[in-house]
């Protein structure tokens, strides 16, 4: 693979500062390194840095030249001929691809005293030295492409995981604002829906490498705004409503049976002492539906979980209310919601303005979460109104 190749033909041979840094590094006393240990530190490399398809190719093939020669550097010593005809590129993207290998400290040119490529050999005709490329730096920062693959890889998993609740917030508030269309169709809706065409013309699209972690905020407040706005339509400003439909949860009839008796509540989900079992019964007289006695905490949490199928939510939406306020409160919004309900048909002759009960208990979950409804205070005004 000798080759007559000039200096300036590998990229015009100028003094680069990335080349004396590269020159530095050095293999551990005594290593001998396989082909095949190069070829999985420059294959890392190149994904690290993400070299272009050019570069890459350039750096496969030099690294297929390596002998496994014991020597305290890793030296190559390809023409250009022979690279041209191994990547299919022209001299001119060869060239091209050094400087790049060069300054991203992947390559060291070792220059000859004529300025072409060659190996060096002792009288018995061994193979002793090279002039041409140095490879030792691809070898030597492996522990710098593992690292920065992981970097990679955990950047991804955040991108992913950003771009996956930006999804699941415009679609959230997509649901709200469709409902708000169908169950409130005077509402004027015009600056929520102008601040929805905005985010979908700003956000990013997944094939992009943008990082939309700001845009998510908007995305969130977005849906905040029109779930509240759903919730506090259908409040009426006294009180939510929501139809009894009774079809189920999608994925679980309601007369399947009694749940167990829930495991014991934890301290950290103890709720405020006035958010006590007997307020909740006072104030929700619907627990009747559940054909139990409720007599502790544990008993309101089985009693929420087996009621909640009435609003016609699905198991996802007492997960998610579950992960941002808790279990019992959880299951108090569950009751909360029905005796809203049930209330509601009472008063006007068995209609109802709220459609989705399942999304209202939804929006409500979200609205406790952030402090914008307290479950106490609701309860102690619905137990009011019933007293008086």
């Amino acid at each position: 693979m000798e080759g007559a190749m000039q200096v300036a033909s590998s990229g015009g041979r100028r003094l680069r500062h990335a080349a004396l840094v590269a020159r530095e590094l050095a293999l551990d006393s005594g290593r001998t390194v396989t082909r095949k240990e190069l070829s999985a530190a420059a294959r890392d490399a190149a994904k690290a840095l993400e070299l272009r398809n050019g570069p890459r190719s350039v750096l496969s093939e030099l690294v297929a030249c390596w002998g496994e020669q014991g020597w305290e550097r890793l030296l190559v010593w390809p023409s250009n001929d022979y690279l041209v005809s191994r990547t299919g590129m022209s001299e001119r993207g060869i060239r091209k691809a050094f400087r790049v290998l060069i300054d991203q400290q992947l390559i060291v040119p070792k220059e000859s005293p004529n300025g072409k490529r060659y190996a060096v050999k002792d009288l018995a005709g061994e193979i002793v030295d090279a002039f041409g490329f140095d490879l030792t730096p691809v070898y030597a920062r492996r522990g710098v492409w593992a690292e920065r693959l992981i970097e990679q890889k955990q950047a991804r998993e955040v991108r992913k995981r950003t771009f996956d609740e930006i999804t699941i917030a415009r679609r959230a508030a997509q649901e709200a604002l469709g409902s708000l269309s169908r169950e409130f169709p005077d509402l004027d809706r015009s600056d929520l829906e102008e601040r929805l065409r905005g985010l979908l013309a700003r956000t990013p699209l997944r094939s992009t490498k943008a990082m939309p972690i700001d845009i998510l905020d908007e995305w969130k407040s977005l849906r905040s705004a029109c779930e509240e706005a759903y919730y506090r339509t259908g409040y009426g400003g006294t009180q939510c409503r929501h139809t009894n439909n009774n079809n189920g949860s999608p994925s679980e009839p309601c007369n399947k049976g009694f749940p167990k008796k829930a495991e014991p509540v934890r301290s950290t989900e103890q709720p405020a002492e006035h958010l006590s079992p007997e307020l909740i019964l006072e104030a929700c007289p619907t627990l009747s539906d559940y054909g139990l006695p409720v007599r502790d905490l544990a008993d309101i949490v089985s009693a929420g979980r087996y009621l909640r199928a009435s609003l016609g939510a699905h198991e996802s939406a007492w997960a998610e209310a579950v992960e941002d306020i808790g279990t019992v409160r959880a299951a108090i919004a569950v009751i909360y919601t029905l005796q809203l309900y049930e209330d509601d048909v009472a008063k006007n002759g068995g209609e109802s303005r709220i459609k989705n009960p399942g999304g209202y208990f939804r929006a409500l979950t979200r609205m406790v979460k952030t402090g914008k409804i307290d479950l106490a205070v609701e309860l102690l005004a619905m137990r009011r109104r019933r007293m008086s």
